[in-house]
């Protein structure tokens, strides 16, 4: 039996930890562990509620957006306030772009090297390589040259010795399954995804003035002007560069992610006999087709699914959303056992674990700056996959066709997707639903505009807080690229009282509750094969189909750059 630890776990955002006991050759328990607090709960503290946005969206700089669009919501939830109808289509052009673009960058950035040897790609023949390209898709830049050239631009970094972003890999490890050809064909679309997704995501200049970190959400509505006859607004020009960028994302979605994902999954079919993890998944739903606060009119529905049951989808009352501390770095005035709401959640941090370096977590006490949430008492897991089980479940029917398909050409069953492999598939799956609604979004944007005349972008009745009630409560919900992301908000005189985020991956990363039950990741990680403990590429292949997020996960950073935590490899 072994006891070990990653720390940091790599390509993903944030600080992540994860301990595991291997016995016999498979995981035997798992913790999950966040190593470093941020704190933005305390910072929003008494601050005007319509700024709020602006600092919760430096939560994180991978999500961008996320948090500024849930903040936003939260705020018009509390005041009453229903968006313009430009508004909420420019908010779901973002929102969308922001996906598939995260998606994409996931799976051939971070999560593809745990299934795509990049040295065996030395070994490959060009030449066959272009053959498995242009079996599996018609996608223009599958030539034997292009491949070559690939070919020979690793092969100057390992002679080198200077891999890059490809360095301290486990290069070799006998979990790699894929022939040299399949490897060459994903390094080349590794390269190839770095040059469109900083095409794809010019959307966000046009529509946010900036990507990361965009400028234009007022609560009220957005902050970017809509009309045909300016060229300070947006305008036929910035549709056509839309459409421009929506027909490239569903171009190599369709054309080469789908492909290779597939092409992967085919040889790793094992995988959807691991990672299964709580069984239980949560989706607040996104893309609304409506104005209205937090409206249930959706593109990708809300719903719960409970114990792999998908003969029925049950509905999402926030009020069950609570968070615990029994395991984490935090105090609670009425105990670490208390489970609360997040309108009177409370952010108190008191780190009792042990002083670095160290080798392992006291895992039977306080071993995270994650909370622990849960919803009517039960883990959930988030992401992809929840809400792909979800609209399958819901009869979602272009959910219902790209998922037969999928399974169709693995020659599995649904009971495939509660596994690992799943989460990687439904990653993909949605990735193209959404991109095939972005046309759509544009298309009644544009129709607004020039056709009907309607210019409005905020809804400015309710926006100084002479208007408001003296004390109000809102939530905002957006189920972002990693999950169901809920901001809580209570303002009083005008100034936030108390703020609570519970984000993707606090949902999915958690630490064990005061029952000791485990969150989806430390469950998910039961019975994954382990060739060599000094080597767990298995570990890491099921940790990163959650696509972890810690930076979101923990919410006050030392602006004297003083160390607060520091890792050791393992």
């Amino acid at each position: 039996m072994a006891r070990i630890a990653i720390d940091p776990v790599t390509r993903i955002e944030g600080h992540l930890r994860i301990e595991a006991t291997v016995e016999g050759g498979k995981v035997v328990d798992a913790w999950s562990s966040s190593t470093m607090f941020r704190g933005f709960e305390i910072i929003l503290k008494d601050r005007d509620p319509r700024d709020a946005w602006l600092f919760c969206q430096r939560i994180c700089g991978v999500c961008t957006t996320v948090h500024a669009l849930a903040s936003v919501r939260a705020v018009e939830n509390a005041l009453g306030i229903t968006i313009p109808d430009n508004a909420r289509l420019i908010r779901n052009i973002i929102a969308a772009i922001q996906f598939v673009q995260d998606h994409v960058i996931h799976f051939y950035h971070l999560h593809g090297l745990d299934w795509i040897d990049v040295v065996s790609a030395l070994k490959a023949d060009p030449a066959k390589t272009a053959s498995v390209a242009q079996s599996i898709s018609d996608w223009p830049n599958s030539g034997a040259a292009l491949f070559a050239a690939v070919q020979k631009r690793v092969k100057g970094l390992v002679d080198g010795g200077q891999l890059g972003p490809f360095a301290n890999a486990y290069w070799g490890h006998p979990a790699y399954k894929l022939p040299p050809e399949v490897n060459l064909l994903g390094v080349a679309h590794y390269l190839q995804a770095l040059e469109w997704q900083r095409e794809v995501i010019k959307v966000h200049a046009l529509l946010g003035s900036k990507n990361p970190h965009l400028q234009t959400y007022l609560v009220g509505g957005v902050a970017k002007p809509v009309d045909p006859n300016s060229q300070n607004a947006l305008n036929a020009d910035g549709i056509a560069l839309m459409n421009q960028a929506a027909r490239q994302a569903i171009d190599f979605v369709s054309k080469v992610y789908l492909p290779d994902l597939m092409a992967v999954a085919a040889v790793y079919k094992e995988w959807a006999g691991y990672g299964a993890g709580v069984g239980n998944f949560m989706t607040y739903g996104e893309f609304p087709n409506d104005s209205r606060s937090n409206s249930a009119n959706l593109l990708m529905p809300r719903g719960i699914i409970m114990g792999q049951d998908l003969t029925r989808v049950l509905p999402v009352d926030q009020q069950k959303v609570t968070e615990q501390v029994t395991h984490s770095w935090y105090d609670y005035k009425e105990g670490d056992g208390k489970a609360k709401h997040p309108w009177e959640g409370e952010t108190a941090p008191r780190y009792t674990g042990p002083k670095p370096p160290y080798e392992f977590l006291a895992t039977d006490a306080k071993y995270s700056w994650l909370k622990t949430p849960r919803y009517a008492d039960a883990p959930m897991e988030v992401g992809p996959l929840a809400r792909v089980l979800v609209a399958y479940a819901a009869g979602h029917k272009r959910a219902k066709e790209l998922v037969d398909s999928a399974l169709a050409q693995l020659k599995a069953g649904p009971a495939a997707l509660f596994s690992t492999l799943g989460r990687v598939a439904a990653r993909g799956i949605e990735t193209l639903l959404i991109a095939e609604a972005i046309p759509g979004w544009i298309g009644e944007l544009s129709a607004n505009m020039m056709q009907k005349g309607d210019l409005r972008i905020h809804e400015g009745e309710k926006w100084e807080p002479a208007t408001w009630p003296a004390e109000a409560k809102g939530y905002g919900l957006h189920d972002a690229p990693r999950g169901a992301l809920g901001h809580w908000v209570s303002i009083a005189n005008g100034k936030i009282t108390n703020y609570q985020a519970v984000v993707p991956s606090t949902w999915n990363l958690s630490p064990r509750d005061a029952k000791g039950v485990r969150g989806p990741v430390e469950a998910a990680l039961i019975g994954t094969p382990v060739a060599d403990p000094k080597q767990p590429l298995e570990i890491l292949r099921t940790v990163h189909s959650f696509d972890p997020c810690m930076a979101c996960a923990v919410h006050v950073v030392d602006t004297r750059g003083r160390t607060i935590a520091a890792t050791k490899g393992a």
